[in-house]
């Protein structure tokens, strides 16, 4: 068990957290979730003892093991992959590691026999014999072929090198495991193989995700960050969701009728205060009245964006057209005699191993790249809008785009000031924020912005690149309703389960060429498959 006694968080006047008191039980994986800013890996961080709490202290019983997913990617770049893993069990690794240099050494004394004995006997009680298979199926889990276990970790490519920093995390069975956002660069099919092994995990688990379905498959409770506290509720995602709405319903409903009862009771006594034979009635009524008590309703931190796509024109039947499409990049072909046709109605969500190949796929598609060999054709009646997974080259600096109300102007029709900064709070942009430049912007806003210049495009073909990338579960969720809204033709890369089902009512399936092609669900693909 890991909890939390008192534990404060103050920079400089802001208060993160206030006064927690949480315990993380065995058995248990626990979501932690909150809006943007909210401090989730900031509270990881001072479990881990990586951040130390203004107040408070972290109570973790010395004799348990405490596992972290590193966010450092480069840190083990020297090493070898399968290495890599087992140095997740530090004890484990430092054991082998001795044991290696006794017995290379030359002059091998009687101490170092009885030092190796005793490191043999932590070995095999630490599960060393089996410590590289294990390790090796675990990555295998993942998708890293066992050709490249040898192989240093430098020579991946950077989405593996993401498994093996979570393969580290995960190996040993440790008794503690903190994951902060395990599933981003994951592919659905990594997603897959790690909701399996948490949902099996039988020690303690606490983990950041703004992936909701992931949430719902592998979390016993949840753990919300919110007006400087943290509440667990005993649950999953959905569960935790419709009890907060459950609770903000009965706690308006409640103030609604005592604000009613007060102006029942405060017009009694406006009308019979100066009555004498009423008199006593009035005073009885104003007794009443400063008892009353409306609840405070602490206002949330969470806040969720409006995203809507409202296209200019219908679309006719025939949407775009893909024949024999062939793309090699880098020297290594990704696209090869890729055929379809997108019709009216038609969301699909492109899936496949490699991203590299879904991402060419839509740039040609868009214009911004060309095929080696093959066409494509829009219908006359198309206007499409694109969502790249590299937006970069829309926030450099610009002439004239010295704010975030500029920047947005360049892609609307309607230039007034205020309707432009109306649709910048649409997208969650204070007053002072719309003043920003362009270039200074997050991950996060920079996501917002794109969608924005969506949205004032009235396209009636949108497509996305991984559209959820950087953004919080409201946001997330506020992008998921705007596209199952929209009326148009979609077609869109997710790794986000949820997204995929209620999205998508068609799947492709790349694999150089397409693999796979039907007008189904997520979910139904998922079982045919």
């Amino acid at each position: 068990m890991i909890s939390t006694s008192n534990v404060s968080l103050q920079y400089g006047s802001r208060k993160l957290f206030d006064e927690v008191n949480v315990k993380f039980t065995p058995g248990n994986c626990y979501g932690l979730i909150g809006a943007n800013g909210a401090g989730k890996s900031t509270f990881l961080k001072i479990l881990a003892k990586e951040i130390e709490p203004t107040t408070g202290e972290i109570i973790l019983p010395g004799d348990k093991r405490l596992s972290v997913l590193k966010q450092n990617h480069f840190a083990f770049d020297e090493c070898e992959v399968l290495k890599t893993v087992i140095m997740g069990n530090q004890r484990l690794y430092a054991t082998m590691e001795e044991k290696d240099r006794l017995y290379a050494k030359a002059d091998f004394s009687d101490a170092d026999g009885v030092r190796a004995s005793d490191l043999e006997t932590l070995f095999a009680e630490l599960n060393g014999w089996e410590a590289e298979a294990e390790a090796g199926t675990m990555i295998e889990g993942l998708g890293i072929s066992t050709p490249l276990h040898t192989k240093l970790v430098k020579e991946l490519d950077p989405g593996d090198k993401v498994k093996v920093l979570l393969a580290q995390a995960l190996f040993g069975k440790p008794d503690i495991l903190l994951l902060d956002e395990p599933t981003n660069h994951l592919d659905i099919y990594a997603i897959q193989w790690l909701e399996n092994f948490l949902f099996e995990f039988l020690n303690t688990v606490i983990v950041v995700s703004h992936d909701r379905h992931f949430l719902n498959k592998v979390c016993t409770h949840i753990a919300d960050i919110d007006f400087g506290k943290i509440n667990v509720y005993t649950g999953n995602y959905d569960f935790w969701r419709q009890a907060r709405d459950l609770n903000q319903r009965l706690l308006a409903d409640k103030n609604r009728r005592t604000s009613e009862k007060a102006e029942d009771l405060k017009e009694f006594i406006r009308r019979f205060s100066a009555n004498a034979s009423k008199s006593r009635q009035a005073s009885s009524r104003q007794k009443q009245l400063e008892k009353l008590d409306l609840t405070d309703m602490p206002v949330s931190s969470r806040q969720s964006p409006f995203v809507g796509f409202d296209p200019k024109r219908e679309l006719g039947n025939d949407v775009v057209t893909c024949e024999r499409i062939n793309k090699t990049i880098n020297g290594e072909l990704v696209l090869k005699d890729v055929s379809f046709t997108l019709k009216k109605g038609d969301k699909v969500a492109l899936l496949g191993r490699n991203d590299i190949a879904k991402t060419a796929l839509l740039d040609i598609l868009n214009g911004d790249a060309k095929p080696d060999s093959g066409t494509v054709t829009w219908g006359i009646t198309t206007l499409k809008s694109y969502f790249p997974v590299d937006n970069s080259k829309y926030f450099q600096k610009v002439a004239g785009c010295d704010t975030l109300v500029d920047w947005l102007r360049q892609f609307s029709e309607e230039k007034d000031e205020s309707f432009i900064r109306g649709f910048l709070g649409k997208m969650l942009f204070s007053r002072d924020e719309e003043l920003k430049n362009p270039s200074v912007l997050s991950g996060g806003e920079k996501v917002r912005c794109m969608l924005a210049k969506m949205m004032l495009s009235g396209a009636n073909v949108l497509m996305l690149d991984g559209p959820t990338a950087h953004l919080d579960i409201e946001s997330i969720t506020a992008v998921n309703e705007g596209i199952v809204r929209f009326k148009g033709v979609v077609i869109f890369t997710s790794h986000d389960h949820e997204f995929l089902q209620t999205a998508a009512n068609r799947i492709i399936e790349l694999d150089l060429g397409i693999k796979d092609d039907r007008s189904v669900t997520y979910d139904e693909y998922l079982a045919l498959s």
